[in-house]
């Protein structure tokens, strides 16, 4: 495996490197749901490249960057027992140079759920991953599932700016509790853990009341609610019910749709969803 820290140094690499080319974009701190794309990109890929940069234009102000988790070595170490090929970590000055100017508007799929809530969020995301994309030019690139919005805003990114490269999405890995993995999961106490469980409980149900024939999504925007609301440390940012391509709110299901939450447990703010129809 190979660290690299350079843009130059990759385009003095890949004329070594066979196609087809696979990229996982993460923030480090690695858990299992990272892992689970890096096994699907070395599945189907020639060369694998995952990076590792924590994005500063996709946090908010009152977001605090500084205390997101790294530990790079940690990362390096799971990447390369996964045999990934590339490694690119750059630095903050390398991704944005002095007088950097140009962001990517990501448009109205941004603006709902996480959009109103993180302003300037998916900006940021939509910037970085049209970086990577131009530098490394990939055949696929892989996200999870508990980043629904984003890998929409991805997805219409690559088809709106003519990227050529497919985005591959997997599902969601969870704990034995159905907590959805995530680097921010760190920040919970045990107590905090234990009451985050009740985000998957509130979406199973969503699911399941779909699954016998309720069509109301607000009846089901209610009994998530319910759920969540009984957990005394949960503080609710929103709960949806909505379109799987526009994530606009539904009235009624009556087309492929998503339900999604977002909420805080002490410091740290979760997400997580899902598909009626998987």
């Amino acid at each position: 495996m190979q660290l690299i820290k350079k843009i130059t140094d990759w385009r003095s690499e890949s004329s070594t490197l066979k196609r087809p080319y696979g990229l996982v974009p993460t923030m480090g701190s690695l858990h299992d749901g990272h892992l689970a794309l890096v096994k699907r990109g070395r599945n189907d890929n020639a060369t694998l490249i995952a990076s590792i940069f924590v994005n500063p234009a996709q946090f908010g102000s009152s977001e605090d960057l500084q205390k997101y988790p790294k530990d790079i070595e940690a990362d390096l170490e799971k990447l390369e027992n996964e045999g990934v090929d590339i490694v690119f970590a750059p630095s903050l000055e390398e991704m944005y140079p002095n007088g950097f100017d140009t962001y990517v508007d990501p448009g109205k799929i941004a603006s709902r759920l996480e959009g109103k809530h993180r302003s300037g969020h998916f900006r940021g995301v939509a910037t970085v991953v049209s970086k990577l994309f131009s530098i490394f030019q990939p055949d696929r690139a892989y996200f999870g599932q508990k980043d629904f919005q984003q890998s929409l805003v991805i997805q219409t990114m690559s088809k709106d700016l003519n990227f050529d490269v497919q985005i591959v999405i997997e599902r969601t890995v969870r704990d034995n509790a159905g907590l959805a993995l995530s680097s921010r999961n760190c920040f919970l106490n045990e107590r905090e853990r234990d009451a985050a469980s009740v985000l998957y409980k509130a979406l199973t149900e969503a699911k399941n009341l779909h699954r016998v024939g309720i069509l109301d999504a607000e009846r089901i925007r209610r009994k998530m609610l319910q759920i969540i609301t009984s957990e005394p440390l949960a503080r609710i940012d929103y709960v949806s019910v909505s379109d799987a391509q526009t994530l606009l709110e539904l009235g009624e299901i009556d087309r492929p749709a998503v339900a999604s939450v977002a909420a805080r447990f002490g410091a740290t703010r979760l997400i997580d969803n899902i598909h009626f129809d998987d």
